[in-house]
C-alpha cells in the first residue's frame, strides 16, 4: 500500500550544492539547481567518469536488491540517503520480485520530500513510504522506520554512496553499528563507498573541489570500508570494486570497462 497523506511543501536551499541533487545531475535528472550543476560540471571536468560512476551506483543497488528480494527472500528494505527518485527505484526492483515487500526511504534533502508522492507509487500488496531524517541521527531513523517496518523480521539496510559524505568524527561507524544492532538476525547491510586508494592524487583533488562547493567528501580505503561490516558475514565476492560485485545479476547495464573507484559490499547479520 502507499501513504495517502499529503506532504507539505518544504523550503529548499538553492544557494548551496547538495550531494543528492549533484547526483541527480550526474544521472541526467532535472531535479537540481544551478549551484548543483556547477559543482557537477567542475567534478566531471576533473573526472570525466563521474557520471558513469553514478550510473554504476544505481546498477549496484539494483543488483543487490534483486539478489536480496528474489534469491534470499528479504521482504523489508530500509534505504537511507535514497536521493531523488530515479527509475527504476529500489521498491520497483524489490516489489517486482515480491509485490508484498515493504520499503522505507530516508533522506534529509527537502527536494526529495517534495517528490515523495511520485516516489511512493508501489504495489497494492506492498508498503512504500518515505521519511525525512538525517543519516547522522540513526535513532530517529529507527523510530520513524519502526512505525512501518517490523524489526522482528529481517531487514535489508541500504546506504548507497552515502557514507563518503559522513566523516569519522561525525560517527560514521557508530551510525552503522546503531542501525545494524537494531535489526534481527538474517538482516543485511548494503554499502558502496568512494575509494581513497585507487588514484590518491585525483581523489584528493575531488575532495578539495567538493569542499569548495560546501560538501564534505570522505574517501576510504578497502580496509576502512570493510570495517563497516565488522561482526557481519560478507557475502561473496566480499568488498570489491563496484562493477565487480555480482555482475551476473545485471539487467540493462551498459558497461564500457571504465574503472569505477568505489567499493561495494553486502553482508548478513548472523
Amino acid at each position: 500500500m502507499t501513504d495517502p497523506s499529503p506532504v507539505a511543501t518544504p523550503t529548499i536551499d538553492t544557494g548551496k550544492a547538495h550531494p543528492a541533487r549533484v547526483y541527480d545531475w550526474f544521472l541526467g535528472g532535472k531535479d537540481n539547481y544551478p549551484v548543483d550543476e556547477e559543482l557537477g560540471r567542475q567534478i566531471t571536468a576533473m573526472e570525466p567518469t563521474a557520471k558513469y560512476g553514478a550510473r554504476h551506483n544505481r546498477w549496484f543497488m539494483q543488483r543487490a536488491t534483486r539478489m536480496l528480494a528474489a534469491r534470499l527472500g528479504v521482504r523489508q528494505f530500509l534505504d537511507i540517503g535514497t536521493g531523488i527518485p530515479t527509475e527504476p527505484n529500489l521498491h520497483r526492483i524489490a516489489q517486482t520480485a515480491a509485490p508484498e515487500t515493504s520499503v522505507v526511504y530516508v533522506d534529509n534533502d527537502p527536494i526529495v520530500l517534495a517528490h515523495a508522492e511520485a516516489l511512493l507509487r508501489g504495489t497494492p500488496e506492498g508498503v512504500t513510504r518515505y521519511v525525512q531524517a538525517d543519516a547522522r541521527d540513526p535513532r530517529k531513523i529507527l523510530e520513524l522506520a519502526g512505525e512501518i517496518l517490523d524489526f522482528d523480521r529481517p531487514v535489508a539496510l541500504s546506504l548507497i554512496a552515502l557514507l563518503h559524505f559522513i566523516p569519522d568524527d561525525q560517527g560514521a561507524y557508530d551510525i552503522i553499528r546503531t542501525l545494524v544492532d537494531a535489526l534481527p538476525s538474517g538482516s543485511h547491510l548494503v554499502l558502496s563507498q568512494l575509494a581513497s586508494d585507487y588514484d590518491p592524487e585525483r581523489t584528493k583533488d575531488a575532495v578539495a573541489m567538493y569542499a569548495a562547493g560546501g560538501v564534505t567528501l570522505v574517501p576510504r580505503s578497502r580496509e576502512e570500508m570493510t570495517k563497516f561490516f565488522t561482526g557481519l558475514e560478507l557475502l561473496d565476492p566480499g568488498v570489491v570494486w563496484l562493477p565487480d560485485w555480482r555482475p551476473e545479476l545485471a539487467v540493462d547495464e551498459e558497461r564500457d570497462g571504465t574503472p569505477v573507484p568505489l567499493y561495494a559490499g553486502v553482508a548478513r547479520k548472523p
